[in-house]
């Protein structure tokens, strides 16, 4: 089959691969149909080269239809079109049946102290072959597919994967008071459905971007917006906006890829040329991110607020302004999403026809995995409009642009 496979340091290539096979009885192959190209793809891409190894699959937010099935896969069929979440969890742990399926006992990457395994991920993640393929072998099948309707577009319910539930989580994590205002940092694909959320459910929101195709798309959609480019303090901005005390939360969907932070910035290129021995060690013990998000965070949200963190973040040894988090009493919530935890919210969303959340129109690009190189390259560099990109394996259409 066709995959699409890291082999260095922004170099994604498609090669030709071993077809996956059921190895658990638990198992299940699924025929891809739709993947999307997630931000986080982009960490592996430009920052994780530690983690990574020559030939590993990419991808974690895959749909498709199920071709094959082990014969403890129960409750899955043949035939079945399903949503595939990006942690692998087993649904019967203490961890899944708090809700917390990224805890999962049964999958957690205990080697490296992380919690459960994620397609396509690195080996900080179990190093599971991924979603942007032809073919995906689907651990803990019994549990991990959402089973949807035929009928409407792949789009319809392919965020399901990752997008919407870690919007959800993220908009739930805020706590937003009943008529307050949430500040998301970032309008990439998770800020930019975070705030659908957050309007759909009644809440004001105020987006910052500096790329203008998000910002437009944000006020498209009714979102007050900040352009980062345009203003010297982000902080006093959204204070002049809210009475002077700052957003009653805060959602940083932008993580250690924030721009600044010219010395971290520094130390991720110099992670990224030494030998993997070294560097990997390094990360794990005393890596820094680029913290402007989180700091513009913690300086924006009001006295009492909450910052909801969905951008991902890496280091482990990260200045934090402990006095300030304390002297707001500002509550701090994060994670991975927890998928299955927040379907049941969703799918009501997106088996209706009026689509109130635009997933139908939602990707702003469609691209055979043939271009997936020129796709991580556009997507990394935020060029032609790129907000989200959708793989489609098996069509060998060029890289376009959604009309």
């Amino acid at each position: 089959m066709k995959a699409v496979t890291w082999q260095g340091q922004e170099d994604v290539r498609v090669e030709e691969v071993p077809d996956p096979r059921i190895e658990q009885p638990n198992d299940a192959i699924v025929r891809v149909t739709s993947s999307g190209l997630c931000g986080s793809d982009l960490h592996l891409y430009q920052t994780l080269k530690p983690f990574m190894g020559k030939g590993d699959i990419l991808g974690h937010e895959p749909m498709g239809v199920v071709e094959e099935v082990g014969p403890e896969a129960t409750g899955l069929s043949v035939g079945d079109r399903v949503v595939l979440p990006f942690q692998i969890s087993c649904g019967s742990c203490w961890m899944c049946t708090q809700g917390l399926q990224t805890q999962c006992e049964t999958t957690q990457v205990r080697e490296h102290g992380t919690g459960a395994a994620l397609f396509g991920y690195s080996k900080l993640y179990g190093q599971v072959p991924g979603g942007q393929a032809e073919l995906l072998r689907v651990p803990q099948a019994q549990y991990m597919p959402i089973k949807v309707p035929d009928g409407p577009p792949d789009e319809r319910f392919l965020y399901l994967s990752d997008v919407l539930p870690t919007s959800w989580q993220a908009v739930a994590y805020a706590d937003v008071p009943p008529g307050g205002t949430l500040l998301v940092l970032g309008l990439g694909p998770i800020g930019d459905m975070s705030s659908r959320i957050a309007q759909h459910l009644g809440h004001r929101v105020i987006g910052v971007d500096l790329v203008p195709d998000r910002l437009a798309r944000a006020q498209a959609n009714g979102v007050e917006t900040i352009d980062l480019s345009q203003v010297d303090d982000v902080g006093e901005e959204v204070r002049s906006l809210t009475e002077g005390r700052g957003a009653d939360a805060v959602i940083d969907a932008v993580g250690m890829d924030a721009h600044g932070s010219p010395t971290a910035a520094a130390g991720q290129r110099l992670f990224g040329v030494l030998p993997k021995r070294f560097s990997a060690a390094i990360m794990e013990r005393a890596g820094t991110d680029r913290m402007a998000a989180i700091y513009t965070a913690i300086d924006a949200v009001r006295r009492g607020g909450t910052i909801s963190l969905s951008g991902v973040y890496g280091g482990q040894s990260d200045p934090m302004p402990m006095l300030t988090l304390f002297d707001k009493q500002i509550q701090l919530r994060m994670g991975q999403a927890n998928v299955k935890r927040w379907v049941d919210d969703l799918m009501p969303l997106v088996l209706d026809d009026a689509d109130p959340l635009g997933t139908e129109s939602f990707a702003t690009h469609h691209v055979s995995l043939d271009d997936a190189p020129t796709a991580y390259e556009t997507f990394a560099k935020k060029q032609d409009g790129a907000v989200k990109v959708v793989f489609k394996p098996g069509q060998r259409a060029p890289l376009t642009a959604v009309s």
